[in-house]
């Protein structure tokens, strides 16, 4: 979330998007503020104000991201209060959905129709759960059976592409299209053997193989229904491309990467990191956020910044 505070107000240890002055007087933007002579320069100048960015560093009270009462991880029992209410109805809104995408995707991968319209009315009743509740939507999808991950982590990352698009001025029919695709982009993945996909232990070089290979299955298998959108496809068959080239299936550069599937592979990162997973600790939001941004490499950082702008500041009470 980004703040405006006056200059007297800031201190080493804010994550500073901007000096509002010329930059002939202060050129640095996007940094963590760490030296006194940054922190001198700052008040030298003419500004009256500066933009922070508290999902990166410390707040206004000199609190991190991680400590803040908006930080603090969902209660997971049902317990009692507004709150535990809330979380529970997020709870079971997102469940109801993940059942509807499940029939969805099976049915497609079994030959079946795809109907873009269910698709779309299944796409915005789960954008419509994380535009209201996007912090406990983000909670309630970090713990996934190993039977539902693909449907839940779908769920996560069409919810988060959707709350993206708004931030960055999207169109409603463009937001509304990233919504469907996020819904889609993994199908591949329901084309791989159980035993690999859900293999508790490493992975042999052909196991991982295949595995990267679900972005191409996904995408050839979508292709053969003439009713999906490009956009969806090439989020299907390129969420796993970064910046640098280095990515797959194509080790697509930059130039040749859309901003929607730049988008979309901000938000597959963010929502892998963050989750629960039997081989891992999740990270937390902040923990992702700070990692994802110090590679710009691979990340399109003003998108890490806007995801964590919806994301990591929403307050629970």
């Amino acid at each position: 979330m980004l703040v405006k505070l006056t200059k007297d107000r800031i201190r080493k240890g804010m994550f500073i998007e901007s000096v509002a002055c010329p930059s002939k007087e202060f050129a640095k933007r996007r940094f963590i503020l760490t030296s006194d002579r940054d922190l001198a320069a700052i008040a030298r100048s003419s500004a009256s104000e500066v933009l922070i960015n508290v999902a990166l560093g410390l707040d206004a009270e000199g609190r991190a991201p991680e400590t803040r009462p908006s930080a603090r991880r969902v209660p997971q029992s049902s317990g009692s209060g507004a709150n535990a209410a809330e979380v529970q109805k997020v709870r079971n809104d997102l469940d109801q959905t993940r059942q509807a995408l499940k029939s969805r995707l099976t049915d497609i991968v079994a030959g079946g129709p795809l109907d873009m319209d269910d698709l779309s009315s299944v796409a915005g009743s789960n954008a419509r759960t994380w535009k209201d509740s996007a912090v406990i939507a983000l909670e309630v999808t970090r713990l996934k059976s190993k039977d539902e991950t693909t449907y839940v982590h779908s769920l996560a990352v069409s919810g988060m592409m959707t709350l993206l698009g708004n931030a960055l001025d999207m169109d409603d029919e463009a937001v509304s299209l990233l919504g469907v695709a996020g819904l889609l982009h993994d199908i591949g993945k329901l084309l791989i053997p159980t035993e690999i996909l859900n293999k508790p232990g490493d992975l042999t070089a052909q196991e991982r193989d295949v595995i990267r290979g679900h972005p191409e299955a996904g995408y050839q298998l979508l292709k053969t229904y003439p009713s999906v959108p490009p956009l969806a496809l090439d989020i299907c068959r390129l969420h796993h491309e970064v910046l640098d080239g280095s990515g797959y299936p194509l080790g697509l550069k930059k130039r040749a990467l859309s901003l929607p599937v730049r988008l979309s592979t901000v938000c597959d990162v963010f929502e892998a990191l963050t989750s629960v997973r039997p081989y891992k600790r999740p990270w937390t939001s902040s923990e992702a956020l700070k990692w994802m941004f110090a590679r710009p490499q691979l990340f399109d950082r003003k998108m890490v910044l806007r995801l964590g702008s919806v994301l990591v500041d929403s307050p629970i009470t």
